[in-house]
């Protein structure tokens, strides 16, 4: 039996947002059995919780490059890289304390917030680990972008993109996602954009918190001010962002996940489905 993950300490991670530029902090705390994946906004009046579990899916949204948590008046930023490591580090319940609109970017993967969990420590808890169990094949899509979601013994990605840029090109990379595989193969994946969208964005007010070193700014050959943690880096930071938008189910799933340039949009649609398609085990 598989059972519910924790924090046993606490930890502090601080940074800026890659969106909004803005310094921020966040508090990692434990929580309590079947309490789920909790955001507090600590730096407002009330200090309005978002519970992922509970959350209606109509409170997840796209901001540009970004998912956005949102319930009442409070709103978090950017939590696709936090959850993603959550999950893949099997965390079922924590209380994130959030200072700020935005989670921390730091370097623009989830590698840092693995080692903050991991330095918080990580307990199980006396209560069994609900799954979701596939029953049959689910899918969505959207002009040339496909999700689909396959019956399956574990978690696994597989994930195709393409990009009009010659450093990026196809890529392609699947993988069953376990805590191991994620902290050496996922976790140091950095966001990327082309060199022609990274002076769009900043002209329309994204972006304010990247520089080279947290954002892949890919040119020509390459990327610019930096240099690829993974050949393949892209594809690595695409698989990142698509398990912390999975996470938002609110439970581990057992599937295989076939993805052709999925981005945010189409990840939360497939939640969507598979929340109000499919049952849980445990």
């Amino acid at each position: 039996m598989i059972r519910q993950k924790t924090v046993k300490g606490s930890a502090v991670i601080e940074g800026t947002g890659l969106q909004t530029g803005c310094r921020t902090k966040i508090v990692l705390n434990s929580a309590p059995a079947d309490s789920g994946i909790v955001f507090l906004r600590a730096d407002l009046s009330g200090r309005p919780r978002i519970g992922v579990k509970e959350l209606s899916l109509n409170g997840c949204s796209l901001g540009r490059r970004r998912t956005v948590l949102r319930q009442g008046p409070a709103e978090v930023h950017t939590t696709e890289h936090l959850l993603s490591a959550l999950y893949a580090l099997g965390i079922s319940n924590i209380e994130i304390e959030v200072h700020g609109r935005e989670l921390p970017g730091l370097d623009g993967s989830a590698k840092e917030y693995v080692e903050a969990i991991e330095r918080a420590g990580i307990i199980e808890q006396d209560a069994p680990a609900k799954e979701l169990v596939l029953e049959k094949e689910a899918g969505c899509a959207h002009k040339d972008t496909f999700l689909t979601a396959f019956p399956y013994k574990d978690f696994r990605i597989s994930y195709f993109l393409s990009y009009p840029v010659k450093s990026i090109g196809e890529q392609f990379l699947s993988l069953d996602i376990s805590a191991g595989t994620f902290k050496k193969d996922i976790a140091p994946a950095r966001t990327f954009c082309m060199a022609k969208e990274a002076v769009l964005l900043k002209l329309l007010g994204f972006g304010k918190g990247a520089n080279n070193l947290n954002t892949l700014v890919m040119g020509k050959s390459g990327p610019i001010g930096s240099s690829l943690r993974f050949p393949d880096e892209p594809v690595r930071h695409k698989i990142l962002d698509l398990i912390g938008d999975l996470s938002l189910i609110g439970m581990p799933i057992k599937a295989h996940i076939v993805a052709v340039k999925s981005g945010h949009r189409l990840n939360l649609e497939l939640v969507r489905k598979l929340k109000d398609t499919f049952s849980c085990k445990g």
